[in-house]
């Protein structure tokens, strides 16, 4: 009996970690909403579960809920910009247009402005597109009340997100372009990649330097970015630190390396014109542990 409990949880583990991912934003909370998960999969009365995937799914959501509404309070007093932790990606969720949109950093950026009920709607609804009643039981909320709170998430989701349709293929070349400039230091290089009106969050939780706020506008971006170009960063120096290109949260991004492991993550948005809109600049040591395990998110 055990051994079917644990192969029945295994079989939707992935799933589960996807959900909870894009409900919290951070791999170390899915984890450990996958676990409290699997404890309570574990000790519950299963004699009357007839969908073990809809049942798991709902303790599932329920404990990121919790962890959500306690991670919000948290976030109030966060030193700096909050960004959600990156991961690496696999070439099947970059390759598919909506599943690399629902993982990207912009989205969960904008998740992190939505109620936590909203949050589960959406993610239940838009990205894995369970019908309102299952959610409804999922929520403990009427179907009628579950629709409500899908739609105002979707509004607010637009309202927050420009999406602009760019194949893979121009995605990818305009990225390579946008990094290769950065790797240069070339400011004028760099203004004729960036849109604008960019914006560049930076999340350094206070443990290492970035900017407390976000940086606005393509000359005041270059300006920075060619600014710590070839300067120590986090004790390490520019010629200790090694480049990979890899595919994180959906698109090709940037990890820079130094000897003891990851030390930031940049992703890229880029606009109808292939122009960065926005970057997103990890660097808190709490959120690099997963690239510093490898650890892919595939659905």
């Amino acid at each position: 009996m055990g051994v079917a409990v644990d192969e029945v949880f295994q079989e939707y583990r992935n799933l589960l970690f996807s959900v909870a991912y894009r409900m919290l934003g951070t791999a170390v909370d899915a984890e450990d909403a996958v676990q409290d998960a699997w404890i309570k999969w574990s000790a519950a009365d299963r004699g009357d579960v007839t969908d073990p995937k809809a049942y798991l799914i709902r303790i599932t959501t329920n404990v990121s809920l919790d962890r959500l509404r306690s991670a919000q309070a948290q976030r109030e007093t966060y030193v700096g910009p909050w960004l959600p932790e990156p991961m690496l990606t696999s070439p099947d969720v970059a390759e598919q247009a909506e599943l690399a949109e629902s993982v990207s950093m912009a989205l969960l950026v904008v998740l992190e402005t939505l109620s936590p009920l909203e949050r589960a709607a959406f993610v239940l609804k838009e990205v894995f597109g369970f019908p309102f009643a299952e959610i409804g039981t999922a929520l403990d909320r009427s179907e009628a009340s579950v629709r409500q709170l899908a739609t105002r998430a979707r509004k607010h989701v637009e309202a927050g997100r420009s999406r602009f349709e760019v194949d893979a293929e121009k995605r990818t070349a305009a990225t390579e372009r946008f990094l290769d400039a950065m790797g240069g230091g070339d400011i004028n290089a760099l203004m004729e990649v960036l849109a604008p009106d960019v914006t560049m969050w930076s999340d350094g939780g206070g443990k290492v330097r970035a900017p407390l706020r976000n940086i606005v506008g393509a000359e005041k971006v270059a300006r920075w970015v060619v600014g710590i170009t070839g300067d120590p960063y986090a004790g390490v120096d520019w010629k200790d630190m090694a480049f990979r290109r890899v595919t994180i949260n959906g698109s090709l991004g940037l990890v820079i390396d130094g000897p003891d492991g990851v030390l930031s993550a940049i992703t890229v948005e880029l606009g109808a014109d292939g122009k960065a809109v926005s970057l997103h600049l990890v660097a808190n040591p709490d959120k690099l542990k997963a690239l510093n395990e490898g650890l892919v998110l595939d659905a």
